[in-house]
């Protein structure tokens, strides 16, 4: 069903010269788990051009397979909005979520998570590649393109000589664990994906995926150090000299009130007898 949606407003904005934009983003926490969230977003001038779309969505089937739905819903400038996300509880869930998002022919190929655990440090890699080989019939395969009835569409956007470059931008964003040790990404440093995401998250990659056909490498690895390290080490140091600090000053302090008080007394002996 997701497929079914995008193959439709695909179709139809580059038929209406109108644009769609599709986000995929994989965030993932350092155990393994995490979500993937699919936003997809049609203007105004697809509305126009198909003003039941909405209305003909059928998301039941998504919610059966334990997608989270946020829309359809209006955007600002009259277009169309739809988010679904999907949790997982392993990187291998997550590679057969992108791989139920892509079909055979979709532009997120061979995309494999994976994490690998030692007594030092955790490892992430995200491996595949991205294009639209295809095209605009990259987004389905030939039966889903016959059940939407979006095939007449694909001729006639042949005939019209528009490129999907023209009508649909694609970019996939990745948020993995730890520092970012080599990505053929674009990483930006402290971003966040869908939302609030947890503290021990790093960097996020993206790629802007090419409707040209070109292929572009996904190969990402990150690093989270399970070593005592970062900033707890050199605080930790602060912590231990101020203990010391604190331990010899008390000590210092105890002895210098048992001398004022050995003092004390001596005096108070010596003035006794003449009394």
């Amino acid at each position: 069903m997701i497929r079914r949606f995008f193959v439709l407003v695909v179709a139809l904005a580059a038929l209406t010269g109108c644009r769609v934009d599709i986000d995929v983003d994989v965030t993932m926490a350092q155990n393994g788990s995490g979500t993937v969230t699919v936003e997809a977003v049609a203007d105004a001038a697809v509305v126009a051009a198909a003003p039941g779309l909405v209305d003909d969505l059928r998301l039941d089937d998504l919610r059966v397979a334990g997608w989270a739905i946020e829309g359809p819903a209006t955007t600002p400038d009259g277009g169309v909005r739809i988010v679904v996300r999907h949790t997982f509880s392993t990187p291998e869930q997550a590679t057969a979520l992108l791989a139920s998002l892509n079909g055979s022919e979709g532009p997120l190929q061979a995309v494999l998570l994976a994490r690998d655990a030692t007594a030092s440090s955790i490892t992430y890699t995200m491996t595949g590649t991205a294009a639209l080989e295809a095209g605009l019939e990259s987004f389905a395969d030939p039966d889903l393109l016959a059940a939407v009835g979006a095939a007449p569409y694909a001729d006639s956007i042949r005939e019209a000589g528009i490129s999907a470059d023209d009508t649909v931008t694609i970019s996939l964003s990745a948020q993995l664990p730890g520092e970012v040790e080599s990505t053929t990404g674009t990483e930006t440093v402290g971003g966040t994906l869908g939302g609030t995401v947890p503290s021990e998250l790093g960097s996020v990659v993206s790629w802007s995926v090419p409707t040209d056909g070109t292929r572009v490498d996904l190969a990402t690895i990150t690093r989270a150090s399970l070593e005592r390290g970062g900033i707890w080490s050199p605080l930790a140091t602060v912590a231990l000299i101020a203990l010391i600090v604190w331990v010899v000053l008390s000590v210092v302090l105890v002895a210098f009130v048992v001398r004022r008080r050995r003092r004390a007394r001596r005096r108070s002996r010596r003035i006794t007898p003449s009394a």
